[in-house]
C-alpha cells in the first residue's frame, strides 16, 4: 500500500499579539534559538519523515520567507520530481486568513491532483516540536480514521492527517458543506468522518505572540528542553550562513547563555541568547534578552528582559529593561539613542 505523505504547511496566520516581529516577515519566517526560523522545524520534520513533496502556502510579508527557504537545498528539496513548491495567495485583499483554509488550498488545487502521495500532514509554520509523522500516518492507518488531529496534552496542535483523496473532496464540495477550514470540519458532529486524534508527548511551543515567543526562547536555554527538540537521528534542519567563530573579549563574561557565530562578546551577557554577528560593547550587561542578527550594542548599556529584532543600534550609556511578562520589543533596523561610531 502507497503510504507516502504530502507536506501542507498553511503560513497564512497573522496575529497583532507577535506585530512587533512580523512587521517585515511572516511569522513563519521569524528567527528562533539563535540560528532557525519557526518554519525550519515543521519543515524538517516533514523532511524526517520521508516527505518529499512539501507545499507552502503564504499570504502576507513573504519576501523574507522565499529567501530563507530557496530551492529548498538544505532540505534536501531541490528536486526533479517533488521537491519544495510554493503556493502565494492570489487574494490578498480577502479576509480569510483562518489555519487550514480551503479556499487558499483550493486556489491551487492543480498541486493536489498532480500528486501520487495517498496521504497529506496539514500543519501551521510557527510550533516549535520534533514529531515523526510517520508514528501518526501508522496509527491513523491501523485505527481506519478519516483525519487524525495531532494534539499536545489534550489541546489541537493544528496538525492533521487525512488521505489526499478526502482532502480533494472536501475542496470539491466546499460549497455545499459550507467548510471553510479543516478545524470546522473536525468540530462538525453531523457527518460520517471518523476523526481520530494522537496525543504527542514531547516538547512543544507554540509561537503566537511576542509573550510565548520571548518565554519559549529563553527555554532553549535548559538542557532538558534542548534534548527533547535538537535529535541527532531527527536533526532541525536550516539555511546555512558561514560566519568566523564568535569572539569574546578580553573581560567578558558569559553565563547560561547561546552564543551564535560571528557574533564579538566584550560585555556581560547572561541567560540570553545572541543570533549571529551581534557585537555587544565594553561593560554592557545583557540579561535575559533575545539579541537578533547584526544588532549592535554600545559600551556601558543594561538591557534586561529584552526582544532586539535584526539590525537594531543601541547607543552607549542606554538602560532598557522589562520583564518576564512584558519584555521591552525593538523592531528591526530600530536606533536607541545615539549612534556606535563605526
Amino acid at each position: 500500500m502507497n503510504q507516502r505523505m504530502l507536506g501542507i504547511i498553511d503560513a497564512t496566520t497573522y496575529t497583532n499579539a507577535i506585530e512587533d516581529l512580523t512587521v517585515n516577515r511572516s511569522m513563519a519566517a521569524v528567527p528562533f534559538a539563535g540560528r532557525y526560523r519557526l518554519i525550519d522545524f515543521i519543515l524538517s520534520n516533514m523532511v524526517n519523515s520521508d516527505i518529499d513533496s512539501v507545499a507552502i502556502f503564504p499570504k502576507y510579508q513573504y519576501r523574507s520567507l522565499m529567501d530563507h527557504l530557496g530551492s529548498g537545498k538544505q532540505w534536501d528539496l531541490n528536486r526533479k520530481r517533488d521537491g519544495l513548491f510554493f503556493f502565494p495567495s492570489p487574494h490578498l485583499n480577502d479576509q480569510y486568513s483562518e489555519f487550514g483554509s480551503i479556499r487558499q488550498l483550493s486556489d491551487h488545487i492543480d498541486y493536489f491532483l498532480r500528486s501520487k502521495q495517498e496521504y497529506a500532514v496539514i500543519a501551521n509554520s510557527y510550533t516549535v516540536c520534533n514529531i515523526d509523522f510517520k508514528d501518526v500516518l501508522a496509527k491513523h492507518v491501523k485505527m481506519g480514521c478519516d483525519i487524525t488531529e495531532i494534539r499536545k496534552d489534550g489541546e489541537s496542535l493544528q496538525m492533521y492527517v487525512m488521505s489526499t483523496k478526502l482532502l480533494l473532496n472536501l475542496i470539491h464540495d466546499n460549497n455545499q458543506t459550507g467548510y471553510k477550514t479543516i478545524a470546522q470540519v473536525i468540530m462538525d458532529n453531523t457527518h460520517k468522518l471518523m476523526i481520530c486524534d494522537y496525543e504527542f508527548d514531547g516538547y512543544v511551543a507554540i509561537i503566537d505572540s511576542t509573550e510565548s515567543y520571548y518565554r519559549h526562547s529563553l527555554e532553549m536555554l535548559k538542557p532538558e528542553v534542548w534534548q527533547q527538540l535538537f535529535l541527532t537521528n531527527r536533526p532541525i534542519l536550516t539555511k546555512v550562513k558561514d560566519e568566523p567563530p564568535a569572539r569574546h573579549g578580553q573581560n567578558a563574561i558569559v553565563k547560561n547563555s547561546m552564543i551564535a557565530n560571528g557574533s564579538v562578546i566584550e560585555g556581560h551577557v547572561e541567560n540570553s541568547i545572541i543570533f549571529r554577528a551581534v557585537h555587544i560593547g565594553k561593560g554592557t550587561v545583557v540579561k535575559n534578552g533575545i539579541i537578533m542578527q547584526k544588532s549592535q550594542i554600545g559600551e556601558d548599556c543594561v538591557l534586561e528582559n529584552v526582544v532586539l529584532d535584526k539590525d537594531v543600534k543601541v547607543g552607549s550609556g542606554i538602560e532598557l529593561k522589562g520583564t518576564s511578562d512584558l519584555p521591552v520589543v525593538l523592531r528591526k533596523g530600530t536606533v536607541q539613542g545615539a549612534l556606535m561610531k563605526s
